[in-house]
């Protein structure tokens, strides 16, 4: 990935690649489904002191999976907003089913 990719339909492909691996997925699932628990819990018990678990649940699953099981580097380095989007859509395609978390041969499915 020598240059930058200019769209954001470009960056999802590259970024569905990035996580191809099923614990991959899992882990990044679960970090994004933790951060949703937090706001939900600091919304309704007015505890802002719990907004920094955000990040460490959120970007730490991410970057454990990409640093143990995909062995690869967080496209969040080099595209923060997109990845950080691709997060919570990949998170909310495999809870609606248009992902999956085990695809045939580790290999990402493709977006139309």
């Amino acid at each position: 990935m020598a240059e930058r990719i200019k769209t954001y339909r470009e960056f999802y492909q590259f970024y569905l690649t990035e996580h191809s691996k099923t614990g991959t997925r899992i882990f990044h699932f679960i970090g994004t489904l933790l951060v949703f628990f937090v706001i939900g819990y600091v919304i309704s018990s007015g505890k802002e002191r719990f907004l920094w678990y955000i990040p460490i649940f959120g970007y730490g699953f991410a970057w454990f999976s990409h640093a143990v099981i995909e062995r690869n580097k967080p496209a969040t380095f080099k595209y923060p907003l997109w990845s950080l989007i691709s997060d919570f859509r990949l998170f909310f395609e495999l809870l609606i089913g248009k992902q999956k978390f085990f695809t045939s041969n580790n290999q990402p499915q493709k977006q139309e």
